[in-house]
């Protein structure tokens, strides 16, 4: 047997301002995929990754929530831990960038570079906001676009005509955090001399470290030149000071990448088989892949190895990159309600679902990968269901019963059993050079060629004939023997699946190893259901539920944007009412005596409510921000007393409790001074 590999796995660094979607999840899933491969073929394979929580979106959205940067990262890296877990997403170590780990390195990084004559500082003119006292990155500057004269318009391109043009040139400037008119000012800024590494990276990006079609895009950048790369911030920023600079921060797109040495040099620590250095420093024989999305690639595979190779370091084996994802065809779409979170996926469906079609789709190209949802259905339910779990299911009963759950171990047919074996190495290969697509065709091929002889031996009917019992346990033997072969292929892609299948067979944790090996004479375990069909009313209930997190994902998209206090601008004043108007609507002071999920509802909370004797039930989409809500009970609201009922799914709607904010965690339930009491009218 050959010598177990050394491998280090790495991915993009998911952004700790925001939930994860299933956008986010096509990258997680196929990288967990083939780090799962690796270690069931006996490799030492290391997966890490890390949250990116630095940067001014991160800064402003806390300042908005009213807390402190480091609350708000602690609370996203909650979320994205959860959702990659129930992903079944298994990282070695899932850390953050803000750690003293990456701080350490960072600075050391710097100083290396430095040193070597690979860092410049040179005078920046950029807008500046004075009343918020910070220097505005594009993506904060509102205002008229040069071209076509429209209106707000973001950064440098319009929305409307796609002219691109310098934020100086947008017409009637304003600051996108505080609404102020922007100047222009100059501040020092330090840049990586990318362009020291030309020859450098000529050579590595064609040595076979990227995908051909990657390598020639990068080939036009490099023969155009490359540019220096900003890598400094001015204070106010949320990251970590560059050394002896005061007041200069070092951007985010530095420390990120450091990000990935940090999560491993910290799982070093918990880990005393692990050794920093036999993985990162420059004559490491270990393996370095990254995986990532087209949008970045210049980046991850001009910037990040240049930047390693230039402070000592190593630089990766190879860079993956993939396309994006689409939904039914097109972009996913916030009004579709195709902007899918990871997290409404998981209350409606199976995790392993979507692990299997991603895995069904996904080539060694940069294609783009389109979830078309009445496919996924027929797609899971045909294999996994109708293909796989389906022979375990037919042939078990007649195990468990004719023969008390012993396997025989005769093989009546030895051809389809070797034809199982000798299309092990190609499957093997096809997991290796990350074509998932065709490992699960050909695994697949094997389920239908099963399925094929067991139909043709009919043991159903073959039972009912006396004689042909002995038969029967031979093909139904042989028949579970060939599901723990498929188990084994697809294990990578379905460990949850894999596990559950273990428990049927008796036997523990299946290795690449155990494909040449049959049962024999083995006893199983009792069957229990193993994979339950689609249920397409589960995917209505997820899109639905996404088209619910509208207001949400709007908000938590539009942070950057809208931080300070744009409230006016994101939701006008409306119309002006008079006295009687106002005073038709009967506010009221109510104790919120229980509060409750609503099993089946992402959004909503049950609240009922005391009006000073009478009781009152009410539906309110405030979950998001109250995940706890026995918090509530106790508590005093202001509640709408003659709002007319509305019938929703989960029952009867009475009235309406008052909350500001545009959604999702900012959700603020209104309360009053202490001393009102239950049933008071408000005015």
């Amino acid at each position: 047997m050959s010598e177990a590999r050394k491998i280090l796995v790495t991915s993009a660094l998911p952004y700790a301002n925001g939930s994860i979607h299933l956008g986010h999840m096509l990258e997680y899933i196929q990288t967990d995929m083939w780090v799962r491969f690796q270690k069931m073929r006996g490799n030492q394979c290391i997966y890490v990754c890390a949250d990116d929580a630095h940067g001014s979106a991160i800064m402003l959205r806390a300042e908005a929530e009213g807390i402190t940067p480091e609350q708000l990262i602690a609370n996203v890296h909650a979320e994205h831990s959860a959702d990659f877990a129930d992903f079944l997403v298994d990282f070695d170590n899932f850390y953050t960038t803000h750690s003293e780990e990456n701080r350490e390195l960072s600075e050391h990084i710097y100083q290396r570079l430095q040193a070597a004559g690979h860092i410049s500082t040179r005078s920046v003119t950029q807008y500046f906001d004075p009343e918020k006292g910070m220097f505005l990155a594009d993506r904060f500057i509102k205002g008229t676009c040069p071209k076509c004269a429209t209106p707000d318009q973001y950064g440098d391109n319009c929305e409307k005509c796609g002219a691109t043009y310098h934020p100086t040139e947008l017409k009637d400037p304003r600051s996108a955090i505080s609404g102020a008119c922007p100047v222009l000012k100059d501040s020092e800024h330090y840049f990586f001399k990318l362009p020291n590494f030309q020859s450098m990276l000529q050579e590595w990006t064609r040595s076979g470290t990227l995908q051909e079609s990657v390598a020639n895009k990068l080939a036009e950048w490099l023969d155009s030149g490359l540019q220096e790369w900003d890598i400094s911030r001015d204070a106010p920023y949320f990251g970590f000071e560059i050394p002896n600079a005061p007041g200069k921060y070092f951007y985010v797109w530095l420390d990120a990448p450091i990000g990935y040495m940090a999560s491993f040099k910290n799982l070093c620590a918990r880990r005393p088989d692990l050794d920093f250095d036999a993985f990162w420093n420059k004559n490491s024989t270990a393996e370095l892949y990254h995986f990532i999305g087209k949008d970045i690639i210049n980046f991850h595979a001009l910037f990040w190895p240049a930047m390693l190779y230039g402070a000592g370091y190593r630089k990766p084996t190879g860079v993956h990159v993939h396309g994006y994802l689409t939904v039914n065809g097109a972009k996913m779409s916030k009004s579709r309600g195709t902007f899918i979170k990871a997290r409404s996926y998981l209350d409606h469906l199976n995790p392993e679902y979507l692990r299997y079609y991603y895995a069904s789709k996904l080539g060694r190209g940069v294609e783009d990968l389109d979830l078309n949802l009445d496919d996924f259905i027929q797609k899971v339910n045909s294999d996994l269901v109708g293909k796989v779990v389906n022979i375990a299911s037919r042939c078990a009963g007649f195990i468990q019963k004719g023969n008390a759950g012993m396997l025989v171990a005769e093989m009546p047919n030895p051809e389809l059993w070797q034809r199982f074996i000798e299309a092990t190495p190609s499957i093997a290969k096809a997991f290796e050079a990350r074509d998932f697509a065709r490992a699960m065709r050909e695994t697949m091929a094997l389920a239908d060629a099963a399925n094929a002889w067991i139909a043709e031996q009919a043991p159903w009917s073959m039972n009912k004939i006396e004689g042909q019992q002995a038969q029967v346990q031979a093909v139904c033997s042989q028949a579970i023997n060939l599901f723990k072969q498929l188990v084994i292929l697809l294990k990578p892609v379905l460990p949850k699946l894999a596990a559950d299948a273990e428990q049927f067979l008796n036997v523990s944790d299946l290795s690449w190893d155990d494909l040449g090996n049959s049962l024999g004479a083995h006893q199983l375990n009792p069957f229990s259901p193993l994979l339950t069909r689609v249920d397409p009313k589960h995917v209505d209930a997820m899109v639905e539920s996404s088209k619910e997190d509208l207001l949400e994902m709007e908000s938590t998209a539009d942070i950057e944007a809208v931080a300070s206090n744009g409230e006016l601008e994101k939701e006008p004043l409306a119309k002006e009412i008079d006295f009687n108007s106002f005073a038709a609507v009967d506010l009221r002071i109510a104790l919120i005596e229980k509060a409750t999920f609503v099993e089946g509802a992402d959004k909503l909370l049950q609240l009922t409510l005391d009006l000073g004797g009478v009781k009152r039930n009410v539906f309110s989409g405030i979950k998001s921000a109250y995940p706890d809500p026995s918090a509530l009970e106790g508590r005093l609201t202001l509640y709408v007393a003659n709002l007319a009922a509305r019938k929703m799914k989960f029952g009867v709607s009475e009235g309406m409790v008052l909350a500001a904010g545009p959604g999702g965690e900012e959700i603020h339930l209104l309360s009053p001074d202490a001393g009102a009491r239950p049933g008071q009218r408000v005015m």
